[in-house]
């Protein structure tokens, strides 16, 4: 009985990971199987296997409500680069033995990966098809979505011990304007924590001349992203509607 009872449990991870109540034991899982007496297999318990340990994504609309509020990051590998953006195949937590029975029937399809925060420039695509390899690993943390593509920061490895955030680098490089990051709401900490980095990243190529900036002076250049920055024309909008009110 031992044998057939933990085939079923097998089963249960391996073909219905999201809804299913998987038994496991409380303890000794090395043992031979038949070792077990009745009184230890009255110790199991239930629990429910998530979703995200197993599911492979290929649509914007599979990914959790929930993933998306609490920003999840999500593993991927690169597949293409285009001009809406990068065509990720999701790469879900791999569970020994199951994962290899799973992928005869996981589903087939890409993620399309916008850069959150980006206004991409002329020559971002051409130089993200120099850096990035063909089947890059990555990580990409989800910030917001739509039916077609999503908002995400995506991270690239350099090395072992280094990242590279590609929202900055393309920015810090003049290939890009900062912009709205679209999924957060604009009064979130969060928001405001990105957008910065972001700004810091896109003054980098200001200060350097670099990219879409090397044709302006530094005074034009700065100008020019203070009055096209649609939140720092509200913040001023702002100021001045509370000082006028004050003076009243």
């Amino acid at each position: 009985m031992l044998p057939e009872l933990f085939f079923s449990i097998f089963c249960l991870f391996a073909f219905d990971p999201r809804a299913c109540e998987c038994v496991i034991l409380a303890g000794g899982a090395s043992r031979a199987l038949n070792e077990f007496s009745f009184e230890q297999l009255l110790c199991l318990k239930t629990f429910r296997l998530p979703a995200y340990k197993t599911t492979k994504f290929t649509s914007p609309l599979d990914i959790p409500v929930e993933f998306v509020e609490k920003n999840v990051k999500l593993r991927g590998k690169l597949h293409h680069i285009t001009e809406k953006g990068l065509e990720v195949e999701h790469i879900p937590i791999s569970i020994p033995f199951i994962t290899a029975i799973q992928r005869k029937w996981q589903p087939e399809g890409l993620l399309l990966i916008r850069l959150a925060g980006v206004e991409l420039a002329p020559g971002s695509t051409a130089w993200l098809q120099r850096e990035l390899l063909p089947k890059q690993p990555l990580w990409f943390q989800l910030l917001g979505r739509d039916s077609s593509a999503l908002e995400c920061l995506v991270l690239v490895h350099k090395g072992r011990l280094l990242s590279m955030c590609l929202n900055e680098e393309l920015l810090s490089q003049g290939l890009g304007r900062a912009a709205r990051i679209e999924g957060l709401p604009h009064h979130s900490r969060l928001y405001w924590k990105l957008h910065k980095r972001l700004l810091r990243a896109e003054l980098k190529a200001v200060k350097k001349n670099k990219g879409i900036w090397k044709d302006q002076s530094y005074s034009e250049r700065i100008q020019e992203r203070i009055s096209s920055n649609k939140f720092l024309l509200r913040l001023k909008q702002f100021v001045s509607w509370v000082r006028s009110s004050t003076e009243r």
